[in-house]
């Protein structure tokens, strides 16, 4: 292996065997299986990739892609059905944080009993058990049984003791998420620290804003197969088409490995199915008087593509369909985003925007467009619909969808607070007085 390569994956496949019965799991053990009593999963397909040292690569993909899968097998959690794995460096892996406590024991009896079973001596745990416990700070609960502790504080306390043992190689699996918001921001200093002093980091995170923040390069991993490798910005753009079943065709500029002739058909199929369904959430909210019926509802990017990723600083569209039952003088078509904690964030309708003040037939089917540009922080937000208007001067719902849609914001710069206000900065040189 080249000296400026930290991890080399070649032909790397993972199968599981899924059992009918779990007595079919003890006849294979003991090698007594009669006939095929499983079915066999890849989780991973012929996998090949390199992760020069100094990189910060993150990998991408749907749940059951082998994201997962794949950092196990390299960390030596899990062993590999075929292929082969190298790694030059000291690896730190934040996994399954706390897998290896002792609930009996507390705080400082988990920070050795995890130190040692990373590698390191009692010696060394020492010198870095200042460091651990500051960055956990979780007082004196630390002299306390792991059990009895919240599940912020036991996270804590993992995580501190994970990332406080100066690795070359550090692997993540969605951890940086932990805890409350105020240790979130530790955690990602602690993160910009690593990529600073030139550490190698391989990460897995459904969060595509950190992707495009942080990565030098993303990989795009789909049912065990990578579809491709690039810029962070490329491989967010392709999934998102991916979680919409609208697979671009393979492009010159990266190496499609499809060995799966399933993923090879959808990958090979044309684009022109626009009407395929967005995510949208199975428990909204949704309530009126049924004079209109809400049919259709989705996000568009600034390519056309229907979505639940939006590039923050790009142009956006919101669409809904409106099917009217009862004749109605004049229908107003709303939204309104609201963040994961239910806060109303910005919205508009059609009277406001004094768009359209016109009266309705029943049977009528009208189609909506709320064109704009996103300037809202990177982050997952909800979007409601409604249809409402006035009857004798009395408000009326026709129809309403609360937390409807679920878009997520994809930034590599967030500034304070809910929106950016695009602010232009110039720093010059004052005249002394």
């Amino acid at each position: 292996m080249d000296k400026d390569v930290a991890i080399k994956v070649t032909d790397l496949t993972k199968m599981y065997k899924l059992y009918n019965k779990n007595s079919d799991r003890l006849k294979d053990a003991l090698g007594l299986m009669k006939g095929e009593g499983y079915t066999e999963h890849l989780a991973l397909n012929h996998v090949n990739l390199e992760v020069k040292r100094g990189e910060t690569i993150g990998i991408i993909g749907t749940n059951g892609s082998g994201k997962s899968t794949i950092l196990k097998i390299i960390t030596g959690v899990l062993s590999p059905t075929s292929g082969t794995v190298e790694v030059d460096g000291h690896i730190s892996a934040l996994l399954e944080l706390g897998a290896g406590f002792n609930m009996e024991y507390n705080g400082i009896d988990n920070i050795y009993l995890n130190g040692m079973m990373i590698g390191f001596s009692e010696e060394e745990i020492d010198k870095r058990l200042d460091a651990i416990l500051e960055f956990a700070d979780i007082g004196d609960y630390v002299y306390q049984p792991v059990k009895t502790y919240s599940s912020g504080m036991f996270v804590r306390l993992a995580f501190a003791v994970a990332i406080n043992i100066d690795p070359e190689i550090l692997i993540v699996d969605e951890a940086l998420s932990v805890g409350d918001v105020f240790f979130q921001a530790k955690c990602y200093h602690k993160f910009e620290e690593f990529k600073e002093q030139g550490k190698t980091i391989l990460f897995v995170s459904h969060d595509l804003s950190t992707i495009s923040r942080y990565c030098d390069r993303a990989i795009l991993l789909n049912k065990g197969v990578i579809l491709g490798e690039g810029t962070p910005k490329k491989m967010i753009d392709i999934y998102k088409q991916v979680l919409v079943g609208q697979y671009p065709l393979p492009e010159n500029d990266f190496k499609s490995l499809l060995e799966d002739d399933e993923i090879r058909a959808a990958v090979e199929k044309k684009t022109e199915a626009k009407k395929e369904e967005t995510v949208t959430n199975p428990d909204l909210l949704e309530y009126g008087n049924s004079a209109a019926k809400i049919t259709e509802f989705y996000a568009v990017d600034q390519k056309g593509l229907r979505t639940n990723s939006i590039i923050k600083g790009s142009e956006f569209e919101i669409k809904m369909k409106v099917e009217f039952l009862r004749d109605v003088n004049a229908p107003i078509f709303a939204f309104t985003f609201k963040n994961i904690m239910g806060i109303e964030i910005t919205g508009t309708n059609s009277m406001v925007e004094k768009a359209f003040l016109e009266p309705v037939k029943a049977g009528d089917v009208k189609e909506i467009t709320f064109r704009q540009k996103m300037q809202l922080q990177g982050g997952e937000y909800l979007v409601s619909f409604g249809v409402t208007g006035f009857e004798q001067d009395e408000f009326v719902v026709y129809h309403r969808l609360y937390d409807a849609l679920n878009i997520t914001v994809v930034s590599d710069k967030n500034t304070v607070g809910y929106y950016d206000m695009e602010s232009q900065v110039c720093v010059e040189d004052a005249k002394r007085d």
